[in-house]
This record gives structure tokens, C-alpha cells and sequence, in this order.
């Protein structure tokens, strides 16, 4: 079993310190990029959400249409207006 020993520790969080400092340094530099592209998607989505809600609103607005039409009728003959004789 080993023990841990002063020289060691210091090592340990010399390496833990060096790591912390290289990612923070890594993100600075890659962050402007990663959140554009991230923003690039967003919009991406939301434009491609906004052209299915039109298209759907589209679709309904004709099956209304259709459903409004009113059938023809058969025509039995013409309408004869009878007047009252007192």
C-alpha cells in the first residue's frame, strides 16, 4: 500500500490546476463558435417549425373550404309561389 506523501499531493493539484486552466483557455477560444453554430440551429429549426405550422394552417383552411361547399341539389322543378284566396 502506498502512502501519499507531500511531493505527491502537490503534483496532484499541480495537474488538477494545469487541466481546470486548459479547458477554461480551450472554451474561450472555441465558445464564439460553438454558440453560433448553436444559434444557427435554432433558427434553423424554427424557421422549418414555422414553414410546417403555415403549411398545416394552409391545409386546413382548404379541407374547410370543402366541407363549406354546399352539394347540389337535384332540381325537381321550379318553385310556385301560392297566394291565399279569402
Amino acid at each position: 500500500m502506498d502512502t501519499a506523501s507531500f511531493p505527491g499531493i502537490i503534483r496532484t493539484l499541480f495537474i488538477i490546476m494545469l487541466v481546470y486552466y486548459a479547458v477554461r483557455y480551450f472554451l474561450r477560444l472555441l465558445a464564439p463558435t460553438i454558440v453560433q453554430q448553436v444559434v444557427k440551429k435554432a433558427g434553423e429549426n424554427l424557421y422549418q417549425q414555422q414553414q410546417q405550422q403555415q403549411y398545416n394552417y394552409q391545409q386546413d383552411q382548404e379541407s374547410k373550404t370543402r366541407e363549406e361547399r354546399p352539394k347540389e341539389k337535384k332540381k325537381v322543378g321550379e318553385y310556385i309561389d301560392f297566394e291565399e284566396i279569402d
